[in-house]
């Protein structure tokens, strides 16, 4: 009995022993200073955009820095047509694109059976008749040849301007989305030639008179409030647009990046820059 005693005793001492000897758990750094668990720092997120030369990758890089303070990693891609933009976007090769107006996006989902959605608008681009050959309007002679867009959105809006100075008369009511067929007077006898976009500044020396997008306008270093024979008014229904996807319209880069390009510091950029040629479409 008295051997059991002296054993039992033994052990009860050892684990005494033990647990006098062990260390406590080191504190976490959230425990030491009192305060949680510090959240990770978030990682930066690159936003994929396409855009036109000019003005629009123009615009975007102006931003660049400020996104970057901000998070966003923005990249620009620039394109010269109006399809592999819109295309990309869809396809999610691009998270964004800059480029075009509403009614060439709502046109091109239709045809392309897409689903595109505008994200914030941004500028407009005022609309231009250009000529190597005459210098005023009137100078324009019976028979000559106008090159227009061969677009839907952008030749309604070529053919709308040729009626607002007089040259034709568009069937009634058919307004921006009239087409050559719309057209119910045509005094001058003028020869329509329609061809993409991007095309117009190069036909300059073989037409009469071209039609001409802005951001083209520039790109061939042409000043439309200087070089334009007749243009739109600032109050163009024509803003551009960020376009994205449905998946991505509202996440937190995409919705930086839309307040970034509203901001008074790129309406700042846009007037200081363009002067008059392309006008801010937020205030």
């Amino acid at each position: 009995m008295k051997k059991m005693m002296i054993t039992a005793l033994s052990v009860v001492m050892a684990f005494s022993l033990a647990a006098c000897g062990s260390k406590p758990a080191p504190e976490s750094a959230a425990s030491q200073t009192g305060g949680s668990t510090p959240a990770p720092e978030k990682k930066e997120v690159t936003l994929k955009v396409g855009a036109s030369a000019s003005p629009h990758a123009e615009i975007l890089n102006s931003v660049k820095a400020k996104l970057k303070e901000q998070g966003v990693n923005l990249e620009v891609k620039e394109f010269t047509d109006y399809v592999q933009p819109n295309v990309q976007v869809f396809e999610k090769q691009l998270d964004a694109n800059f480029f075009q107006h509403t009614p060439y996006l709502e046109q091109f989902n239709k045809d392309k059976n897409m689903n595109l959605v505008t994200v914030t608008g941004v500028h407009i681009e005022p609309f231009g008749g250009y000529s190597q050959k005459i210098k005023k309007i009137d100078e324009l002679k019976d028979g000559a040849t106008v090159a227009i867009p061969s677009d839907p959105s952008n030749g309604g809006r070529a053919l709308a301007l040729l009626e607002k100075n007089n040259l034709i008369k568009l069937k009634e009511g058919v307004g921006v989305k009239g087409t050559v067929r719309d057209v119910v007077e045509n005094k001058k006898n003028l020869k329509f030639k329609e061809l993409e976009a991007a095309m117009l500044p190069r036909t300059l020396g073989e037409v009469d008179l071209a039609l001409i997008n802005t951001n083209y306008a520039l790109e061939a270093k042409l000043v439309p409030t200087k070089d334009a024979l007749f243009i739109e008014s600032n109050d163009s229904p024509y803003v551009n647009i960020l376009v994205s996807r449905p998946d991505n319209k509202d996440s937190d880069a995409m919705q930086k990046l839309a307040k970034a390009l509203t901001s008074e510091d790129v309406k700042k950029f846009i007037e200081d820059k363009y002067k008059g040629a392309v006008v801010p479409a937020f205030k």
